[in-house]
C-alpha cells in the first residue's frame, strides 16, 4: 500500500514497485494538483497495480481499504510539500500531513492487531518525512537521525508533528515501524513549482530566473529513483522504531543550481538571446527561509547498502534532458494547473 503514489516521489516508487520488484501495489491518492496521472502511465494497466483515489483523512474509506487490500507493508508519502504553498494556507497541510498521518497510523494498528503469525510478524508501515523538520544547520554540519528537530515553515512543522505520532504509535502500541527523512529530490515528472523544473521551464522559455534572496541557500540533492529504492530497502530491511536519513551528498547553493541548469539548457537548445545566467534575477526572500539543510546519510549506506547511482551532475542533466523532450508532460500543466507565479511571499 503507496499513499501519494501519483506525486511525484510517490509515482517514482510505485514505477520501481511494479516493473522492478514485481510487488502488488495499492496506490491511493487523493488526486490534487500535484497529482499527474501521466506519471503512472506505464503501469496504469498493469494487472499488479491499481489505484484509488481517496483522502488520507477519511477514516472509513481507509479502514476499508485496508480490509480489501490486505497489505503486507504500507508506504505512507501521501502529503502536502511545498513550502511556498504551505505559507499561503497551512491548513490543508496540517489536514493531510497531521491528520492524515494519525487516521493512517490508527488504521495500521486496527489491521496489524487483526493479523496472527508471519504476517503480523512481517508487517511495516513506513513513514517518510523530509530533512526540513530540522531547521537551518550551521555551516559544515549535517543533521543526523538524532538531530534535534526545529522546523521553521508551517510544512515543515506539520512533517515533524507527524513524524513525532508516529514514534508515539510505535513505543505506546507496539505498531511496527520504521520512518526516513530525505533530502531535496530532483528528476523526470516533477511538478514545476519545484526549484529545478521551474528553473529549467523559465530558462526554456527565456524568461525571468527568480532566486530568493542571493541564492546562498543550500541544499542535499537526491535524484529521485535513487531516493525510491532507498524507500523499499528501508521498508523492507530497516530496524522497527529507527529512523534512516536519505540524501546524496550533493549540498549545492541555489545560485549554482541554476546557473548549472542555465549552461545545461543552452547547450542543448541555444537561444539567440545569449546565456541565460543573463535571465537570473534577485528577488526578496521568503519568510523563514532557511539558510542550510544536509544530512549525513552514512547510516543508511553502512547498514543497509544502499547508494545513490547518479551524481548531481549525471541527475541533472538528465533531468533537464527529460523536460525538454516531454512538453506533453508540462505544457498542460502550465496552462491549466500553475503559470510559475510566485508563492509564499505574504504580498
Amino acid at each position: 500500500m503507496v499513499t501519494g503514489g501519483a506525486g511525484f516521489i510517490g509515482s517514482a516508487l510505485v514505477r520501481l514497485l511494479v516493473q522492478e520488484i514485481s510487488a502488488t501495489v495499492l496506490n491511493i491518492d487523493k488526486l490534487t494538483y500535484a497529482a499527474k496521472l501521466d506519471s503512472l502511465a506505464e503501469v496504469a494497466d498493469h494487472p499488479h497495480y491499481a489505484l484509488v483515489e481517496a483522502d488520507v483523512s477519511d477514516a472509513p474509506r481507509m479502514r476499508a481499504l485496508f480490509r480489501e487490500f490486505q497489505p503486507d507493508i504500507v508506504i505512507h508519502l501521501a502529503a502536502e510539500s511545498h513550502v511556498d504553498r504551505s505559507i499561503d494556507g497551512p491548513a490543508v497541510f496540517i489536514n493531510t500531513n497531521v491528520v492524515g498521518t494519525f487516521i493512517m497510523l490508527e488504521e495500521a494498528l486496527r489491521f496489524w492487531r487483526g493479523l496472527a503469525g508471519a504476517r503480523r510478524d512481517a508487517f511495516r508501515f513506513h513513514h517518510v518525512s523530509t530533512d526540513e523538520v530540522f531547521g537551518s544547520l550551521a555551516p559544515s554540519t549535517l543533521c543526523a537521525e538524532m538531530t534535534r528537530y526545529d522546523p521553521s515553515s508551517p510544512y515543515a512543522a506539520s512533517k515533524a508533528a507527524s513524524d513525532h505520532l508516529v514514534r508515539a504509535w510505535h513505543r505506546t502500541y507496539k505498531l511496527p515501524v520504521v520512518l526516513s527523512s530525505c533530502g531535496n529530490n530532483y528528476g523526470p515528472y516533477q511538478f514545476p513549482e519545484k526549484l529545478i523544473p521551474l528553473m529549467i521551464l523559465k530558462a526554456l522559455g527565456g524568461q525571468s530566473l527568480p532566486v530568493y534572496g542571493t541564492g546562498e541557500h543550500v541544499r542535499d540533492w537526491l535524484f529521485v529513483d535513487d531516493h525510491a529504492r532507498a524507500l523499499w530497502t528501508i521498508a523492507t530491511r530497516g530496524t522497527i522504531g529507527e529512523t534512516y536519513l536519505v540524501g546524496g551528498n550533493e549540498q549545492k547553493r541555489n545560485i549554482d543550481v541554476v546557473r548549472s541548469i542555465c549552461q545545461l539548457v543552452d547547450a542543448m537548445q541555444p537561444r539567440a538571446g545569449g546565456p541565460r545566467e543573463n535571465l537570473i534575477t534577485f528577488v526578496a526572500d521568503r519568510p523563514g527561509h532557511d539558510l542550510r539543510y544536509a544530512v549525513d546519510a552514512s547510516r543508511v549506506r553502512r547498514e543497509l547498502g544502499w547508494t545513490p547511482f547518479e551524481s548531481f551532475e549525471t541527475g541533472l542533466r538528465r533531468t533537464v534532458n527529460w523536460y525538454l523532450s516531454r512538453r506533453d508532460w508540462w505544457e498542460p500543466l502550465l496552462a491549466r494547473v500553475y503559470c510559475g507565479e510566485r508563492l509564499g511571499s505574504l504580498m
